[in-house]
């Protein structure tokens, strides 16, 4: 009896042992290309091993082993998803942190400023490509204790809360979960700090770190006067301005030091925690925002996007969209729902690649970004491209161009974006609603090809969403070069017959 559990337990962890090797496995086909390739060769060859070797289990025991596996098996995969879904592969260590100082104690807490990371009073989006839209970001928290906000400047809670314990000195937010905005611009002066009303925009920190910070401080009451007594809030999250950020716990670490404008003097923070948020788009929308579309020179079908890329035609829901040649549009005040125009995509962005020219030590690329809804003004866009040849780039003539490199020695992702006061705006739908520009590159003639849709890119990201692909199948290919042969075959049969009626016509 002993031997024959033991057997089922070692039974068991192999069983396990071989489903985790071939999950990982699979989990490697979403690597970038250069890593992917390596793991999807040794994922052909170790998968066959792995099924033989389970096949040499006896029947009984290997259904006893997978009824036991799968409960393990299951728990794993659900864990893997949730990590798995905040990595973007082309910004492996974009974050938005938060830092929490403390920077002096009061008779009953604290003052205390908050960081979206990095220096003092400040708010920084380490997100290469990712920013936060209007209305802006919104950040709460749950208190450990029954803590109360006082004051507050730079920012505000959404709601007060339930103050009626307190008289006279009636606190800012009294909320057990409160949740705090940006200020608008235009505050008073006298509410203001560094860094701060600007609605809750972020910008991306390659595109421009010095518009992706964001502050505000806040007097909090009724917590400890201590670093002992002091508590941590938990609970954190973190809304851009919907659900798609993830926040992990926060953490006591070394107190934040500061150096006087001077450079002669250095203080530091009586306290400090903070935590991070990583973001995921498969939370923070249920379909797509943008698809792409390709053509060429040298063939004329043009490929569009996916139908149904971004969600079908609703026609149960009015409102959401809009034919094209819509006589009137009501305007819509504050209101950042889509309103998009009928395709058969649906999706409210569309990216177009087109491959312009051929010469013979360069290749030009027109891009189009169209935006097919009527209720959004994208303001300081940008566009992520991944393709081969960005480490040739030549020349972008109407773009911004800044390469990005998450893997050091690959030079292959480029992020687009508008020129100021020129075209860093993407307009609402319409004849004004695209921005378009052309790149040039020079051929590396030991990798370049305009065969098997080589010329095209193979990941595209608008405002930091993955755009939905064309299947590599309806890619524009080379004209056929059976069909060029059986044309001249024909043009010479053709010449010759001429030729030979007009022998027999002067014989």
């Amino acid at each position: 009896m002993a031997n024959l559990l033991l057997f089922i337990t070692r039974s068991f962890f192999k069983l396990c042992s071989f489903s985790l090797l071939i999950l990982f496995l699979i989990s490697c086909s979403s690597f970038p290309p250069t890593v992917g390739f390596y793991w999807r060769s040794w994922y052909n060859t170790l998968v066959p091993m792995l099924v033989n070797a389970i096949g040499l289990f006896p029947p009984s025991f290997l259904n006893l082993g997978l009824g036991l596996g799968n409960v393990f098996i299951l728990f794993f995969v659900n864990s893997f998803t949730s990590w798995s879904e905040a990595y973007d592969p082309l910004d492996p260590n974009g974050n938005i942190t938060i830092k929490w100082d403390i920077m002096s104690w009061t008779s009953d807490g604290y003052v205390v400023s908050i960081f979206f990371p990095f220096a003092v009073v400040t708010i920084y989006n380490f997100q290469q490509y990712r920013h936060i839209q209007a209305p802006g970001w919104k950040l709460g928290w749950t208190w450990a204790k029954k803590e109360v906000i006082w004051s507050m400047m730079g920012g505000e809670t959404t709601e007060q809360g339930d103050c009626s314990r307190f008289k006279g000195n009636i606190p800012h937010c009294c909320n057990k979960h409160p949740t705090v905005v940006d200020l608008l611009p235009g505050t008073p002066y006298n509410q203001q700090i560094a860094n701060c009303c600007k609605g809750g925009v972020l910008n991306s920190w390659a595109q421009d770190p010095a518009t992706a910070a964001s502050s505000f401080q806040l007097s909090v009451g009724q917590s400890g006067t201590t670093n002992k007594t002091a508590r941590v809030p938990v609970n954190f999250t973190l809304k851009a301005p919907g659900p798609g950020y993830t926040c992990g716990p926060a953490k006591i670490v070394k107190p934040s030091r500061f150096v006087t404008p001077d450079g002669r003097r250095e203080t530091q923070a009586m306290m400090t925690w903070n935590f991070t948020c990583t973001y995921s788009q498969f939370l923070a929308q249920e379909a797509p925002s943008c698809c792409v579309s390709f053509s060429s020179f040298y063939n004329d079908t043009i490929v569009p996007c996916s139908k149904c890329a971004c969600g079908c035609q609703n026609t149960s829901q009015p409102g959401s969209c809009v034919e094209s040649k819509a006589s009137h549009i009501a305007p819509v005040v504050n209101s950042y729902t889509p309103l998009v125009r009928f395709t058969s995509h649906m999706c409210p962005v569309r990216v177009h690649w087109h491959i312009k020219l051929n010469y013979k030590e360069y290749w030009r690329v027109k891009i189009t970004i169209t935006n097919f809804n009527y209720n959004m003004n994208y303001t300081q866009w940008n566009l992520v491209v991944q393709h081969p040849n960005f480490d040739n780039l030549t020349q972008s003539f109407s773009f911004n161009y800044k390469s990005i490199t998450p893997y050091t020695a690959i030079n292959d992702t480029a992020m687009l974006c508008g020129i100021k006061f020129y075209n860093d705006m993407l307009l609402e739908a319409g004849p004004l609603g695209n921005v378009q520009s052309e790149l040039l590159f020079r051929k590396d003639k030991a990798t370049f090809t305009f065969e098997e849709g080589w010329a095209f890119p193979r990941r595209i990201y608008f405002n930091g969403d993955n755009c939905v692909m064309p299947t590599p199948n309806v890619y524009p290919g080379l004209p056929n070069a059976s069909s060029h042969q059986l044309t001249s075959a024909l043009g010479l049969l053709v010449t010759l017959l001429a030729a030979m009626a007009l022998l027999f016509g002067h014989a």
